[in-house]
């Protein structure tokens, strides 16, 4: 099976106190992540600014030496607080993924009015590490675990 991305910081920030201040102070911020076959999906949540904004996230599963983006997507009927923002997104990780134990970092970027807004987890990134599955349990023979009897 292929590996399991398990994140290296809290999975649902979106979820922790002070996460909207922390929105608006930042303009931007993570609000969830989760690891699926398809890749890592998640949520991020910008402070309204204007209209015409565009988040996306750039991520690398080779410590920088490349890296690659994708465009996050508007989420319509978001928070109901007026003031903010959901967009979604999905980072395919195909092959690269395969590796024996990938790590996955990534930031979001948030570009709007002229400016942009990074979240990069305090500087530190988001950081996935890859850990392998452990295969399914195949149905054992109820006997075959059992003492051998001499008679």
């Amino acid at each position: 099976p292929p590996p399991l991305l398990e994140p290296l910081f809290p999975p649902q920030p979106g979820a922790s106190p002070g996460f909207a201040e922390r929105v608006r102070q930042h303009k931007v911020r993570l609000e969830w992540v989760r690891a699926e076959p398809a890749g890592l999906r998640g949520a991020v949540r910008v402070l309204n600014l204007a209209y015409e904004k565009a988040v996306s996230v750039r991520y690398t599963l080779n410590r920088w030496a490349s890296c690659a983006e994708v465009p996050a997507a508007y989420q319509p009927g978001g928070p109901a607080d007026g003031l903010t923002d959901r967009f979604a997104f999905l980072l395919p990780l195909g092959a690269a993924a395969a590796a024996a134990e990938p790590t996955l970092e990534f930031a979001v970027r948030y570009r709007v009015a002229g400016a942009e807004y990074w979240d990069n987890n305090e500087g530190a990134n988001y950081r996935l590490r890859g850990r392998q599955r452990c295969p399914p349990a195949s149905p054992q023979d109820p006997d075959s675990s059992a003492w051998i009897h001499f008679i």
